[in-house]
């Protein structure tokens, strides 16, 4: 059986591209999967029926890859976690189209691109990870020790700064100096680099979530 799945992850994105790959493929639409993002909704609920109606023998398909997870590491763990329990991936508009079903060569070549993809990827985000750590720690800063700003408070400094609001008026609205703002900008900075390198290094703990169902 030939499953669906679509996702959009901002308010302005439209399903209705993904939708029409997919019913031009042949899937009704009694088994296309759907998740759109909304401020209030960041779970994957259709993601999760998906996963628990799939059964071995099922295949997988959506317009492209990206809509499978949020980074390409994800997107190879979910392949390669699929695949394992004999569930077909296949994408449609990808340059390089996947079919795991598919043994002709450049089936082969498409999913060998994805794991270099993958892993260049993954080799990009530990040096910006590090690269981050250093330079905060040059400047007297430290990834994680507490600060007098939440994180909330310093995500509304940096969308201030980013919009033009000038950085003194910024950083005496919050209470601290130009230099501690920049130095809080910096450590939150480093520690999301951190956390998203620790999340594509953990090569571990990546089976998708969701729970299969029972043939």
């Amino acid at each position: 059986m030939e499953l669906g799945y679509a996702r959009v992850s901002t308010k302005k994105q439209d399903l209705t591209r993904q939708l029409d790959a997919l019913a031009a493929a042949g899937i009704p639409d009694e088994r296309i999967f759907v998740d759109k993002r909304t401020g209030a909704n960041t779970e994957r609920d259709g993601w999760k029926r998906l996963l628990a109606y799939v059964r071995p023998g099922d295949t997988i398909t959506a317009s492209n890859l990206d809509r499978l997870g949020r980074n390409m590491r994800e997107c190879l763990n979910i392949v390669h976690d699929l695949t394992e329990e004999d569930i077909g991936v296949r994408t449609l508009s990808d340059p390089f189209p996947i079919d795991t079903r598919d043994d002709s060569p450049m089936a082969q070549i498409a999913v060998a691109m994805l794991a270099l993809f993958a892993q260049m990827e993954r080799t990009f985000m530990l040096e910006r990870a590090a690269g981050a750590r250093a330079a905060l720690e040059a400047r007297g800063g430290s990834p994680g020790r507490p600060r007098k700003l939440s994180d909330d408070a310093l995500r509304a400094a940096k969308a201030a700064v980013n919009s033009g609001m000038d950085v003194d008026a910024v950083a005496k609205l919050h209470g601290v100096s130009r230099a501690t703002l920049y130095r809080y900008l910096a450590e939150l900075e480093a520690e999301q680099l951190l956390a998203e390198a620790a999340t594509l290094d953990d090569d571990q703990d990546h089976d998708p979530d969701g729970e299969r169902r029972t043939a």
